[in-house]
């Protein structure tokens, strides 16, 4: 079964959504700002001869039309890190200060983690866990390239995570990059869906669920909890949020993407969601020519 024939409903263009889905995801490097200011990028591009596209909502994006950024020199100097175009948005929802302290609950391999600690300006504490301690080598290999210092990086099962030896205790802001069933990455792993089963689907959705739900309770009244995943089902993500917004003291709040979406979806299969999901953005790769995506912005209560 393809999955993509499950969302013929969801989208406003099913020919333009397959046809989007069958072409090759443009190669995206992100801007390192503790590093370079993009215009320090792009003269950097130009003496090297290397070819690029500056993307118009956002000024630390770069389109490589050549391929291989890995390749040049800026990258090599950690000037710059090669990022999914859709996957910064989760860190300009968050939106986090210097100073403040953050969890990114599934943080590696990081780049969505670097991109938060540059949002920081690497001031503050942010603390990078994944239960993967594979991946974790990652995550500390782009920290070093990149130059980040404000990072604590821990190997725990999300769910239950503690505080404990920590100095304090509660976070100001989590994002949840969720595990997910990558439905969304077609365009750059073309065998994603070979592998896909509705069983994987109710599976990692409990543990999605476990993760949001432990998200919100370690932050504190009044801080925000970002929650995104690269995958259009619904039991991953409405699903998801809507089982918190009923377990948790927690309410979705609505965020201006820079980007066009589509509103989250409140009915599905027979099921019902809380209508604030609406507040929510699906990101379809025809829209702006990107992979999938999925984000909802939680704010916590007192």
């Amino acid at each position: 079964m393809n999955p993509l024939d499950r969302y013929a409903d969801l989208v406003d263009d099913e020919a333009a959504f397959r046809a989007a889905c069958d072409r090759p995801l443009p190669q995206v490097v992100r801007v390192n700002t503790l590093a370079a200011e993009a215009d320090r990028v792009a003269a950097a591009f130009d003496e090297a001869d290397v070819e690029y596209e500056r993307v118009a909502w956002h000024d630390g994006l770069f389109r490589m039309p050549g391929g291989s950024p890995g390749t040049t020199w800026p990258y090599f100097h950690g000037w710059v890190h090669g990022q999914e175009e859709v996957s910064v948005l989760p860190a300009l929802a968050l939106d986090p200060a210097p100073g403040e302290t953050v969890w990114d609950a599934c943080a590696a391999p990081g780049s969505k983690t670097s991109h938060v600690a540059a949002r920081m300006d690497d001031r503050g504490t942010l603390v990078a866990n994944d239960s993967n301690l594979g991946r974790l080598s990652a995550l500390r290999h782009n920290a070093e390239r990149l130059g980040l210092t404000n990072l604590v990086v821990t190997n725990r099962d999300a769910r239950n995570y503690s505080l404990r030896g920590f100095e304090f205790d509660a976070f100001d802001r989590v994002l949840v990059d969720a595990p997910c069933s990558c439905e969304g990455t077609i365009r750059k792993n073309p065998d994603a869906h070979e592998t896909w089963s509705l069983d994987h689907v109710n599976e990692i959705s409990g543990v999605q669920r476990g993760v949001l739900r432990r998200a919100v309770q370690a932050t504190r009244p009044g801080g925000r909890v970002v929650y995104a995943t690269c995958t259009f089902a619904p039991e991953e993500n409405e699903a998801v949020v809507d089982h918190t917004l009923d377990t948790e003291d927690c309410k979705l709040v609505s965020w201006d993407a820079p980007v066009e979406t589509r509103p989250g979806v409140t009915e599905w299969q027979g099921e019902t969601f809380d209508p604030a999901l609406e507040r929510a953005h699906r990101v379809y790769p025809h829209l702006n020519d990107t992979g999938g995506f999925f984000l909802a912005v939680l704010e916590v209560g007192a």
